[in-house]
């Protein structure tokens, strides 16, 4: 079985043999990893025989041994029938896949699909429709400071990169146009302010030289610190930069305000899966860049597996592109070529003719919905436990069980699990909101809450998440009460108000250990209150006597 197998990739008997006894004879990835590295090493390789094998054009979809230029040096000493194959691999390119030096087949294909102008861009009307601020700006050619603010794989990078493209071009030296900006990208993650000041000094030899302004763009720029961020501010001042940054965490709590007010915050909203469906169907279409040149040969792809791929990658393009090309790699690799016959033959006048059946190029392969779904695995959730969306979920959690809506919290935490979170987290946050939004209504509920937790941490996931449910239930179908909550949230504001001048413990309220301290007044007048419950004993400073900071839920009418 190995030794077919590495047969039909195109390999030597011998080297096959060579390759399984080295190994061990049972695995044929092992052995193809040894027949690589033993190419790669080895001066004069003989991964495949002297003649050209009938599995060549398979064993070329899947392995870069040489390139087509290298094959026609090589087939010049070799016989009449590989002189013929690379005359025909050098005059006959594949014709639904041209030559694009511009994106390389090992790009990802969510690279390779970027849209090129602002009209290529999907699902974001509300930036980029004709009569918007950024399509005015770019049509006048005065391009703005532009902080992009979305989550992962919305098109703020590709948005960018199209504003660039579509201004028109600058036409001071007629014999060569060119556009206005040029655009430098940095990542936050890789550079620092060293690579600033280089790019400002570059733009600014570039305005003097050719009055082109430079568009410096900083992705994830929220992983800058704050001295960081001050390094832009002077150069977004005096006009040496125009600045785009894009981040997917709040702007208000990761950038510095200075920054902000320099820029135009714009909102990258979540693609819709209509959206997204677009983005995949370009990719099936595009013979220069999509899915064809991936895996080398014509691609087709199920609606049902389009529509699988579009709905579960909750809004992010990267995401289902990727999968998408995940999908094309099984899918090719399921299509055979057939080895009993050349990829040659010889017609009636004797001239050398390609073998439809085994070119390249006649070789269609089809994703399925059961590609699609073995490419994602499960469902891509946009969740980060460090980020917005942690905040987001856990707030619309607490306010569903605030509002009594148990089918919604059940939701939340559904989502918050699936997307990864930490139990205990959620567990503590019960706890806090059995005291704050249940408090004296249901006393019985803070032990719910901190039993939930004891039993989450015994177990842990997944065996944690039906007591997790059944606690996010009891409290929101749970009387509630903010009583407690607002009463030491009123005796902090006093304190805080009092600062330096608050009131001693009145006397009668001190403890009198000693003989020194009864003789100074410590505990003077002080009413045991289990001899006589009726005393009207005052606790309270002097200054706040008959200030009242609890109302009581059985003294009051019920909170609402």
């Amino acid at each position: 079985m190995e030794m077919e197998q590495l047969r039909s990739m195109g390999f030597s008997d011998e080297l096959a043999a060579e390759a399984l006894a080295v190994t061990g004879g049972k695995s044929t990835l092992k052995a193809t990893e040894w027949i690589l590295s033993h190419k790669s090493s080895s001066n004069n390789p003989t991964t495949c025989s002297s003649n050209p094998s009938p599995f060549q054009p398979k064993l070329d979809r899947f392995f870069n041994f040489n390139s087509s230029k290298d094959r026609e040096i090589e087939s010049t000493t070799t016989t009449t029938t590989t002189h013929h194959l690379s005359k025909r691999l050098k005059t006959t390119p594949h014709p639904q896949i041209p030559p694009d030096n511009t994106h390389p087949p090992h790009e990802p294909l969510s690279e390779r699909m970027r849209p090129r102008t602002v009209n290529d861009v999907v699902g974001q009307d509300h930036l980029l429709s004709h009569n918007s601020l950024l399509r005015s700006a770019i049509d006048c050619s005065r391009i703005p400071s532009i902080i992009f603010w979305g989550p992962p794989g919305t098109g703020k990078t590709s948005i960018a990169k199209a504003i660039i493209n579509s201004i028109p071009l600058h036409n001071q030296n007629q014999n060569k146009p060119m556009l206005l900006y040029r655009l430098v990208c940095l990542s936050a993650v890789t550079c620092g302010v060293k690579d600033v000041r280089d790019t400002v000094e570059e733009a600014k030899k570039m305005r003097v030289k050719n009055n082109r302004r430079t568009v410096l763009f900083v992705d994830e720029v929220h992983r800058f610190n704050k001295s960081q961020q001050d390094s832009f501010l002077p150069v977004i001042e005096d006009g040496s930069i125009v600045f785009m940054g894009a981040t997917t965490e709040n702007p208000s709590f990761h950038l510095i305000t200075p920054l902000l007010s320099r820029c135009r915050l714009l909102i990258v909203n979540p693609l819709k899966p209509q959206h997204i469906q677009t983005l995949l169907e370009r990719a099936v279409n595009d013979a220069d860049k999509g899915l064809a040149k991936s895996v080398g040969i014509r691609v087709e792809v199920d609606h049902d597996a389009i529509e699988f791929l579009s709905s579960n990658s909750d809004g992010d393009a990267r995401v289902a592109l990727n999968a998408l090309e995940i999908s094309a790699t099984t899918a090719a690799a399921r299509v055979p070529v057939n080895p009993f016959k050349p990829i040659e033959e010889e017609d009636k006048d004797g001239n050398s003719v390609l073998n439809e059946e085994n070119s390249v190029g006649s070789v269609v392969a089809t994703v399925t919905l059961d590609d699609a779904k073995e490419a994602f695995q499960c469902k891509h959730l946009a969740y980060d436990r460090a980020g917005e969306e942690h905040y987001n979920l856990i707030s619309a959690l607490h306010k569903s069980m605030r509002g009594s809506d148990a089918d919604a919290a059940i939701y939340w935490l559904a989502r918050m699990l699936e997307g990864g979170e930490q139990p205990l987290y959620i567990a503590r946050r019960l706890i806090r909101f059995a005291s704050e939004d249940v408090g004296l209504a249901d006393p019985l509920a803070l032990n719910q809450a901190v039993s939930c937790y004891q039993a989450c941490h015994f177990l842990g996931m997944p065996e944690c998440n039906v007591i997790l449910a059944q606690c996010v239930a009891y409290l929101a179908l749970a009387p509630k009460s903010v009583s407690v909550y607002r009463a030491i949230g009123a005796a902090q504001e006093v304190v805080r108000k009092s600062v330096g001048q608050n009131e001693g413990v009145p006397l009668h309220l001190r403890n009198a250990p000693t003989k020194l301290m009864k003789e100074v007044g410590y505990g003077k007048g002080y009413i045991y209150t289990p001899d006589d419950p009726l005393s009207k004993q005052s606790y309270l400073p002097p200054s706040l006597q008959g200030y009242k900071f609890l109302e009581h839920p059985n003294s009051n009418p019920p909170e609402k």
